[in-house]
């Protein structure tokens, strides 16, 4: 899943060669397009607004600035000289068709899992759609991180090349899941923790962590305390996918573009194995419920006490006094793990910035929350945020105003 979805930085590399193979059928270019919205192609190669997958989408990173390359078939600034060979080592392997190495923005440790039959059908796709003269810009890196030999020792730690196979003691059904979810949707990207080299451990998978540059928190699908989905139903955790709107919960911030630009076009069919793959994640921690965070702290109780007159002015009309709100267009947020969740970083940002989530087509006109920055001071959205993480049966930590005031000076970058 997602949020934020990084693909295809295929680097600026022409190739000398090559027929594109230009002969696929309808039925391939059709599959191919299905493929390319599973994997969210359009979030990184296509600036808002200019036309599809012509590249120069800015993405920052820790390391500086990259920008996705156009990838439509024009045989100057695109990949019109790419084979579908060329294609399927690039997703395959993480190389160019120069074989120069990608950086791992471009999700090619989960395009790796990809089928042949399937890369095949996208890069069929990629041939059919416009051809947009549209020269690739440079990335713009640090120095050392400018230096592409770096990548090795990147991918001897981080990469592991090969195709995804199925566990023969799972279902069809399941295994489509973990495809999906492993392969194209390259959810471990956002769901998994990243360190300092911008590298994922494969034995911390789904386990949650902040987003680079995005003041976002991806919870971990791993525990049941954050957003792991063992104890939801199969409808709620499709709904939630398809739709961005569930009995259960809401989904914003970059998982809202993820919902936009790729779930809510997948059929009923392949969301339903994701959700039954996602379901059966173990939970790899406690679910023990110990007691309330204000037992024996005082600074905390009184910011609670003062949330909840800051709640009840401002909230409750769409969440209720209770907290159990109005599903699924005001989620609730009693026993609500995206608010009880070690990270306070996403209620701090849905109090100070609101936001909608996406319009969909099994929910076209969406309801929204509006921003309280530029009404609530940094002591009134810790007080509210760590009033709603510790009332109702909550097991969130409080929250500081120093937490609150980074995350306002943070998103007004």
């Amino acid at each position: 899943m997602a949020a934020l979805a990084v693909l295809l930085l295929l680097g600026a590399a022409q190739a000398q060669t090559a027929k594109p193979g230009r002969s696929a059928s309808p039925a391939q270019i059709e599959k191919g397009k299905y493929l390319a919205a599973a994997g969210d192609c359009i979030a990184c190669h296509t600036v808002p607004g200019q036309k599809i997958f012509s590249g120069n989408r800015p993405m920052p990173t820790p390391f500086g600035t990259l920008y996705a390359p156009n990838i439509t078939p024009d045989p100057k600034t695109g990949i019109g000289k790419w084979t579908a060979d060329d294609f399927y080592k690039m997703m395959h392997t993480g190389r160019s068709r120069d074989g120069s190495l990608l950086y791992p923005a471009m999700p090619f440790a989960s395009y790796t899992k990809v089928t042949r039959e399937d890369t095949d059908a996208i890069f069929a796709y990629l041939m059919s759609v416009p051809p947009v003269v549209q020269q690739n810009r440079p990335h713009d890196l640090r120095f050392p991180y400018n230096n592409r030999s770096l990548l090795i020792g990147w991918r001897t730690l981080y990469f592991q090349e090969g195709e995804y196979q199925p566990d023969k003691a799972k279902s069809a059904e399941w295994n489509r899941g973990a495809y999906l979810v492993q392969g194209l949707g390259h959810c471990a990207m956002c769901h998994t923790p990243i360190n300092a080299l911008g590298g994922s451990s494969e034995a911390k998978a789904f386990q949650g962590g902040l987003i680079p540059m995005q003041h976002w928190y991806a919870p971990s699908l791993t525990s049941n305390k954050e957003a792991g989905l063992g104890e939801w139903d199969i409808k709620d955790i499709m709904d939630l996918l398809q739709t961005g709107v569930s009995r259960r919960g809401t989904v914003y911030g970059p998982m809202a573009e993820v919902t936009y630009n790729s779930l809510q076009h997948l059929t009923d069919d392949d969301i339903r194995a994701m959700a039954v793959y996602l379901k059966d994640i173990p939970d790899k921690e406690t679910t023990e419920r110990g007691p309330s965070p204000l037992i024996n702290n005082p600074e905390a109780t009184q910011l609670s006490i003062d949330g909840r007159r800051v709640y009840e002015a401002k909230c409750a009309t769409c969440h209720g006094t209770d907290g159990r709100g109005m599903p699924p267009h005001y989620p609730p947020l009693a026993n609500n793990q995206s608010i009880e969740m070690t990270s306070a970083v996403n209620p701090i940002r849905m109090v100070l910035n609101g936001g909608y989530p996406p319009g969909t087509k099994k929910n076209p006109m969406p309801y929204g929350m509006p921003p309280f920055a530029q009404e609530l001071s940094d002591v009134e959205v810790a007080a509210v945020v760590t009033y709603i993480r510790t009332a109702w049966g909550n097991r969130g930590t409080p929250v500081s105003p120093r937490e609150a005031n980074e995350l306002r000076s943070a998103t007004l970058e």
